[in-house]
């Protein structure tokens, strides 16, 4: 047996996508029922799972999931986080704050619930 948290709570809902939006990348309301593409240090409300042609993103909301960071690593635990210039995540004062359940300092990813 191995450990996994996929699914864990995931909750995802489709909603217009404005240009810039990226799958695999945090993402925060611009106008009724639209995302955006996060800047640096805005809070997200989800992470664009898929983008498609034709101007919808398939936002997941809340669960499991992972991201790049910079700057200094988050430790497992409750941590406040914000998206970063590089379409991840970074720690920050004002965000989110998330459930990171992993955090890998080779590949700068960290794994968390949202």
């Amino acid at each position: 047996m191995s450990i996994s948290f996929g699914g864990i709570g995931e909750m995802c809902v489709t909603l217009m996508a404005a240009s810039g939006v990226t799958k695999g990348k945090p993402v925060k309301m611009s106008t009724n029922g639209t995302v955006a593409a996060c800047s640096d240090g805005d809070r997200f409300v989800g992470v664009a799972v898929d983008v498609s042609d034709d101007g919808y993103a398939i936002v997941q909301l809340k669960g499991y999931t992972t991201m790049g960071y910079t700057g200094t690593a988050p430790t497992v635990g409750y941590n406040v986080l914000a998206a970063n210039a590089a379409g991840g995540v970074k720690g920050a004062n004002a965000g989110n704050e998330c459930l990171v359940l992993e955090v890998d300092t080779t590949a700068a990813t960290v794994g968390f619930i949202i």
